[in-house]
């Protein structure tokens, strides 16, 4: 690229001339590309180890004048190609111009202004976002990562990093590269090169860890190796930035979505050095995932920025220190002090800010009031000017708020729980006196005083007012009036795979509960949950939903319910209730974790018994509904509103300590689920008048003894005492962990499926299926994040079976086709793989699944010639003529596809249809260009040759035969056309035999002009473009020797004879007669090898502009 002129004073120093005339030079740096002897491996060395080739392209352009020492620096390449481009500018454009000056600073003076002024209308025709991109150096690097390892354009490079990589025993110091798709490593020593490149989808584990060995490392483990980073000089940032990067390929993984650049980013006020737009948008990204965690805000709310302060707490009568947080419609405040206070004040009830008067007590102080009279006082603020200014802005875009209580849908009622009057009443006194102390609704003060009255339970009048405040659902649910009544309009009545299992799972809700034994309560549950599954049809409805919802039900109003629902399934359980109950699966892994920290002993017994995996998802799935008595189990749900997931673990923590003898005595895993089952189920809430009713499996397994009761404020008590110390961040860090292993072993069952499943269907072995699905699914990932013609999400769909989850497009079915199949048909090829994609796409969507891919595959590799031949005959066929069905995402249609694929079929080659005359002469053609690169090759032309001749004369008797018997039914309509015909039967037969002709000259001379795109997607019957050259032979010295291909359209005579047509066991039976061809179609071919070159092709593809550049050896995983 153009550069800004630079001064060299030493032109020689490091740099070798490859190129000059009077005034420019063209240089190569030592070290780059091969040879350069000991000097050229140290300067490599160095410039690696240094990162000047991060700065320093390896090829330059120098300005010189005779009289001047001083040389400058115009123009760098990182390839050959990109320096010789401005190379032949430079002598086309201005070496005849500078040759007429007489003055050398004039020449100079001109050749400076004329690259300023190219580079300034390069950046002018750039888009103001680009000009305000990654820093010189940082793009320089990214250059350089795309060189290394071959990446296209659409691969971005978030950060890079001065690293070892341990190779064994021997620590290689280099460069690793993080993008947003893969890590990328290299290193070039004394000529040693080092080059790693592993897909972040592949990534099983990531440990920071500190060892004898690996000194604070990082240990990045796939399914089949693991790689060792050290020597940071940040390991702590470049950890974090690794773990943001596997979560975002585990999301891809999980519902496909992959990474988009958030354009809403503020600009920064200048270039920041070494740091990348989009390392900016991940730190932005993990800030405000922070952010939102920690006052249960909307997937939407973006963190604008926070500050120190202290706040005014008049309950305390004292300034809390803590920090002040502005986002696009909250001011929050976080104490310093844990549990000390905490306050969310939403923008929609801001009345007024100001400015407060200012005294060395009290610096720098802002007001703010709500609509609701309160007064929150803030001080010590660094930028008061500022934040007020902010605070102004956001307020003038925030809507005025109307929102009040909403009367409910559905009249469940209140007072289906009958606790003690007296104690109730003492518990809603408690709460009136701390809302009178603490404010009541969204701008409540939250303090240790606060979560004290949750773990005493919740007043039932109150339960769901508090509950809505301390999920962030009553926020969301103010922002959103009307949605949830137009999301009940919009799904009544539609039919779905979700509403079918909500049908079915409403009356098993809670049946003991009088709430729903009634059609009133049954409505409101199937409203909501409808609803639901028609907002988000990636979770649609999952098994337990049902019990949390009709709990959520019987203390808020239907709206209220369904934004709880949404707060739990969407932030505060994430992943929880999708097909594959994802989240809960996480959480069960560090529920294993947890027990193997606190209770050791006890987590190896339970270990060989299998039993923590087992209950443990009950318990998260329906928070502990389904296994305890109500009125104990909605204690729990209070404390999981305030608290969060960290009481879930404690709970069941304590449930463990408090089974640990009787669970270390069990034999087997029935007698551990009885134990912990019995003691589940006696659980009781002592403040209540009515008892508890027991679960069947504990009538039936208590014994003689009555069962000793629980009572569920003293194992919560319990739970805070012995497990209190567990923090949200640790339990955050070890669910991304578990993340990585949950998901990936997913896609391990899902292999295994698909390959189990395949393994009836084709001659495959288990091995060679592995690998093909690797490679499938690699392709289809590949696509996600460097462009395809179809968007992910139609290629994707988790609840599709295994078999047909993963489905790539024409372009990349092309891709697998040109590098797997046994089919080498040269510039034939893309035509090939149309013709096979759009007979494997039973269904006309676009889209091939891995099961329609190794079908085709299967009857290329290992079918028998008969079956070969029946494939290659198809291939030239129209696709059906049944036209595409519509895409229905009813899953009734998924249900008869089933069905249809159950059906044994069995195709006899008397079923096949007749093949015309332009169908064969692609027929012919496709034969002629598969045996570009047989030993045998002439041979096997010489047999085309003579089956084609045969074939034409049969199907030339074949249509005097069925002319014959058309004139004898139909003598007067057939009279005119059938008598030129008799006479010119030889002529037309010299008119096919040309037609091969030409067709396979065509093949021959001019595989370049094939036309893939267009043409090959037409339908196979459009007219022929063949033009007829001469009649005679077919042997192919004639072909290449005397045939002279004329372009353009069909010259009158030649125009294809409808009526002439053959059959499948004619072309069987006349190539049966040529042994070359019997051979080609019975030989064994071996698919390791083609997949071991599809493997290695990532390594091999490098721009054609690198081709002088260090070769790269691939490691990749």
């Amino acid at each position: 690229m153009w550069i800004h002129p630079e001064e060299v004073l030493l032109a020689g120093a490091l740099w070798v001339s490859e190129r000059a005339n009077p005034f420019f030079i063209l240089q190569r740096r030592r070290g780059h590309g091969r040879g350069g002897g000991l000097s050229g491996l140290l300067v490599g060395t160095l410039d690696v180890v240094l990162d000047s080739s991060a700065r320093v392209a390896p090829y330059r352009i120098l300005l010189q004048t005779a009289d001047s020492q001083i040389y400058w620096n115009i123009a760098c390449g990182s390839s050959r190609k990109e320096i010789t481009e401005h190379w032949d500018w430079l002598e086309s454009n201005l070496l005849q111009t500078i040759s007429i000056f007489d003055n050398d600073e004039d020449v100079t003076t001109f050749v400076k202004g004329k690259i300023s002024g190219i580079i300034a209308e390069e950046n002018r025709g750039k888009q103001g976002e680009e000009q305000e991109e990654d820093c010189g150096k940082f793009r320089e690097a990214e250059l350089k990562m795309r060189r290394l390892f071959g990446m296209p354009d659409e691969e971005k490079l978030v950060n890079y990093y001065s690293c070892s990589y341990w190779k064994g025993r021997v620590p290689r110091q280099g460069w690793l590269y993080l993008s947003v798709n893969h890590l990328c490593f290299y290193s070039f020593l004394l000529g040693k090169e080092v080059t790693l490149v592993v897909p972040w989808t592949e990534v099983t584990q990531l440990e920071k860890n500190a060892t004898l060995v690996f000194p604070e490392s990082i240990r990045v483990s796939t399914r089949h190796t693991e790689h060792f980073f050290s020597v940071f000089l940040n390991i702590n940032d470049t950890f974090k930035l690794m773990e943001q990067l596997a979560n975002i390929a585990m999301r891809q993984l999980l519902d496909n979505e992959a990474f988009a650049a958030d354009r809403s980013l503020p600009k920064p006020c200048k270039t920041l050095k070494n740091v990348s737009a989009l390392k900016r948008d991940l730190d932005a990204r993990a800030k405000n995932e922070r952010y939102r965690t920690m006052f249960r805000l909307t997937q939407d709310e973006r963190l604008d920025g926070h500050t120190d302060c202290t706040l005014w707490t008049p309950f305390a009568k004292m300034h809390v220190v803590g920090q002040l947080f502005i986002s696009n419609n909250y001011i929050c405040f976080n104490s310093r002090e844990e549990d000390l206070c905490q306050l969310i004040i939403p923008l929609r009830e801001v009345s007024i800010v100001e400015k407060a008067d200012s005294s060395s007590v009290l610096p720098c102080p802002v007001s703010i009031s709500t609509k609701n009279k309160m007064n929150f006082l803030f001080a010590n603020l660094k930028d008061r000017d500022f934040l007020v200014q902010r605070i102004s802005d956001f307020l003038q875009r925030t809507p005025d708020s109307s929102w009040g209580d909403t009367s409910p849908l559905s009249l469940i009622g209140h007072s289906v729980c009958h606790l003690s009057a007296m104690k109730e009443k003492m518990k809603e006194e408690a709460w009136k006196i701390h809302f009178s102390e603490f404010g009541r609704g969204v701008c409540m003060y939250r303090t240790a005083r606060t979560r004290e009255l949750v773990l005493s339970g919740i007043p039932e009048r109150l339960r769901g007012e508090l509950w809505l405040l301390f999920s962030g659902a009553q926020n969301e649910m103010a922002s959103h009036p009307g949605y949830y009544g137009d999301l009940v309009e919009q799904a009544m009545g539609l039919c779905s795979l979700a509403t079918e299992e909500i049908e079915r799972d409403l009356h098993r809700s809670m049946p003991e509960h009088r709430a729903f034994q009634n059609e009133t309560g049954i409505a409101a549950l199937r409203r909501v949950l409808t609803a639901y599954a028609h907002r988000n049809p990636g979770i649609g409805y999952c098994q337990a939903m049902n019990i949390v919802t009709s709990v959520l039900l019987l203390y808020c109003t239907e709206q209220e319910a369904f934004w709880l629902l949404v707060a739990l399934c969407e932030r505060m359980l994430p992943d929880y209730y999708n097909t594959r109950v994802v989240g809960a699966l996480v959480d069960q892994g560090v529920f294993e974790e947890l027990t193997r920290a606190f209770l050791p002993l006890l987590y190896e017994h339970m270990q060989e018994l299998g039993v923590i995996s087992t209950i443990s998802l009950s318990w998260f799935l329906t928070l502990f509904l389904s296994v305890m008595p109500f009125d104990s189990a909605v204690l729990l749900v209070d404390c999981f509103f305030y608290e969060g997931i960290k009481v879930i673990f404690q709970v069941a923590l304590a449930v463990l300590h408090d089974n640990m003898d009787a669970l270390l005595s069990c034999n087997d895993e029935g007698e551990a689920m009885t134990i912990l089952g019995r003691y589940l189920d006696n659980v009781v809430n002592k403040q209540t008048v009515t008892p508890p009713i027991p679960h069947l499996h504990a009538l039936l397994t208590s014994g003689d003894e009555p069962p000793r009761e629980i009572d569920i404020f003293d194992l919560i008590k319990s739970s805070y005492e012995k497990f209190g110390s567990l923090r949200s961040d640790v339990i955050e860090q070890m669910r991304f962990k578990q993340r990585l292993k949950v998901i990936q072993s997913l896609e391990d069952t899902a292999k295994r499926s698909v390959v189990r499943a395949m393994m009836t269907e084709s001659a495959f072995s288990i091995e060679e299926l592995e690998e093909l699905y690797c490679l499938f699914k690699s392709k289809h990932m590949t696509s996600c994040y460097w462009g395809s013609s179809s968007s992910a999400a139609e290629r994707h769909d988790p609840s599709l079976p295994y078999l047909e989850q993963y489905r790539i497009d024409p372009v990349q079915f092309t891709q697998l086709f040109t590098a797997l199949a046994p089919w080498v048909c040269g510039g034939h090829t893309p035509s090939l793989s149309t013709r096979l994609f759009r007979l494997l796409d039973q269904n006309q969507d676009g889209l091939v699944n891995f099961k329609e891919f190794i079908t085709g595959l299967s009857g290329m590799y290992h079918g028998d010639m008969t079956e070969k031949l029946k494939l290659l005959y198809k291939l030239h066929l129209p696709p059906g003529n049944s036209s595409p069905e519509e895409k229905v995402k009813d899953y009734r249609y998924y249900l008869r596809m089933w069905a249809k694929e159950k059906e044994l079929k069995r195709e006899t080659i008397k079923d096949l249809p007749r093949m015309n005359q332009e169908q064969f002469i692609e027929f012919c053609k496709t034969l002629y260009n598969m045996f570009s690169e047989e030993p045998l090759e002439q041979e096997l032309y010489h047999s085309i040759a003579t089956v084609a001749s045969l074939l034409l004369r049969i199907g030339e008797v074949g249509k005097k035969f069925n002319n014959g018997s058309k004139k004898s039914e139909s003598i007067d309509a057939q009279a005119l056309p059938l008598d030129p015909q008799g006479e010119e039967g030889p002529s037309e037969e010299g008119s096919a035999d040309a037609q091969v002709c030409r067709a396979l000259a065509d093949a021959q001379l001019e595989p370049a002009a094939l036309q893939t795109s267009d043409e090959e997607i037409r339908d196979d019957t459009s007219a022929s473009s063949y033009s007829v050259v001469s009649s005679g032979s077919l042997q192919c010295e004639d072909i290449a020797d005397d045939t002279v291909l004329i372009g353009g359209g069909l010259r009158q005579g030649s125009t294809l004879d409808a009526d002439w047509s053959i059959t499948f066991e004619q072309v069987l039976a006349s190539l049966l007669t040529e042994p070359p061809l019997v051979d080609y179609f019975e030989k064994k071919r071996d698919i390791q090898s083609k997949m071991a070159a599809c493997k290695a092709q990532r390594a091999v593809e490098r721009q054609i502009s690198s081709a002088s550049d260090h070769e790269i050896t691939q490691h990749s995983v």
